[in-house]
């Protein structure tokens, strides 16, 4: 069983009111058994809503804000946190009732990214590091894969 980001099979569930399709991702799933999330939803916040971000003072990521290192905003200021950590632990939920061994989530994204995250200052700058579900499932050691490796 594999979790997947839902914006990546169409679900217009984006931040924006949209989605980010990915026929790469789609053609990969054909054969498989999966399970469409979106840790933003999960987390309380609607669709569409403001783009938020990992506030990443000097590299900070999705470990730091579960440790309360830092904080998630929106880019209205607005303080979010609360929702990705839930987000991140609904998703966790679902992974280990399913025994999930793999996900496939959106790149860049504050929840779902795990190579590279945007920066906090909404400039469209990315840094090193994971969001708030990608670091949440990777402690589980699932592995974790986004549309750009399929």
């Amino acid at each position: 069983m594999i979790i997947v980001s839902a914006c990546l099979l169409g679900e217009n569930c984006k931040y924006s009111g949209g989605n980010n399709k990915s026929e790469n991702v789609i053609k990969y799933l054909e054969d498989k058994e999966y399970i469409l999330v979106c840790p933003e939803q999960l987390g309380g916040l609607s669709t569409p809503r403001n783009p938020s971000e990992i506030i990443t003072y000097g590299n900070k990521d999705g470990n730091d804000v579960l440790s309360g290192c830092t904080k998630v905003l929106s880019n209205k200021g607005i303080d979010v946190t609360k929702n990705f950590i839930q987000g991140a632990e609904e998703t966790l939920k679902i992974a280990k009732e399913h025994n999930v061994k793999t996900a496939i989530l959106k790149a860049g994204s504050p929840s779902c990214g795990y190579k590279k995250i945007y920066d906090g200052t909404f400039l469209g700058n990315k840094i090193q590091g994971m969001g708030v579900t990608a670091a949440i499932l990777n402690k589980e050691n699932i592995a974790l894969l986004d549309e750009d490796d399929i």
